[in-house]
């Protein structure tokens, strides 16, 4: 009886000075991560980060989120610190399942990161696309289809690249592209033993035809748009004025 009492005061005794370093180091950590998430937020709204992911496309992705751009970043940098402390914090009882668990979310958070910078890159880079061709293009009927057709291309590359980089694109694209290609495949066969023959073969003369008469409309509107290093002034000069309106609007520290 008197062995069991001791072991149980043994284990209490070592028990609570862990417990006790576990509720610090807890609630040390909370604190720091909310002060840190706070302050990246404040910076980033002052350097006017919302407005350059906004002009990236991002915005109509937002638009139904009581979130904006910066939220979003100072959120996932509190929970990623949130993280760090849960490890840190579990780790004062030694080896256990949950710092296991913990370390592999942690050692996957990298890979996330740079998963959604790619994808507000490739944004970016298609919104610019896309202004690019539609100032040039614009006075053209299909125009304004072909750049979206050109941002959504490269907002798609972005996206398996991100895909890719967590792990997950082959799994996610291979599928696809296999169902899209044995339905290309699909209908080909099915319209030439179906005697669509001489159809596209009209049609395709139709084409050519309309494109050799739409070679010099292009021409034409190339030569009149605006080169594309006035466009790129341009944007820079409103990103400018965009930046100094939000500094002027900002509070004074």
């Amino acid at each position: 009886m008197n062995d069991a009492l001791e072991t149980a005061w043994t284990q209490v005794a070592t028990f609570v000075p862990k417990l006790v370093g576990f509720l610090l180091i807890l609630i040390i950590g909370w604190i720091i991560a909310k002060v840190i998430a706070k302050a990246i937020d404040k910076v980033l709204e002052r350097v006017g980060f919302d407005r350059a992911v906004e002009r990236g496309g991002i915005k109509k992705a937002l638009a139904q989120s009581t979130y904006d751009a910066s939220d979003i970043v100072s959120k996932i940098v509190y929970y990623a610190l949130l993280l760090f402390v849960l490890q840190m914090a579990f780790g004062v009882f030694g080896p256990n399942p949950i710092s296991d668990l913990l370390e592999g979310v942690i050692a996957f958070l990298p890979k996330l990161f740079v998963a959604i910078l790619i994808v507000v890159v490739a944004a970016a880079i298609a919104a610019a696309v896309k202004e690019l061709i539609t100032n040039t293009l614009g006075g053209l009927s299909y125009g304004k289809a072909l750049a979206n057709l050109a941002a959504f291309a490269i907002l798609g590359l972005g996206i398996i690249a991100a895909l890719n980089q967590v792990g997950i694109a082959v799994t996610v694209t291979i599928p696809v592209l296999v169902a899209i290609l044995a339905t290309i495949a699909g209908v080909i066969i099915v319209g030439v033993g179906g005697g669509l023959i001489k159809p596209m073969q009209a049609r395709w003369e139709q084409y050519l035809t309309t494109a050799e008469a739409e070679t010099s409309r292009v021409k034409a509107a190339v030569d009149s748009a605006p080169s594309a290093r006035d466009q790129a002034r341009v944007a820079a000069q409103r990103v400018s004025n965009d930046n100094g309106r939000g500094a002027s609007a900002g509070p004074v520290a």
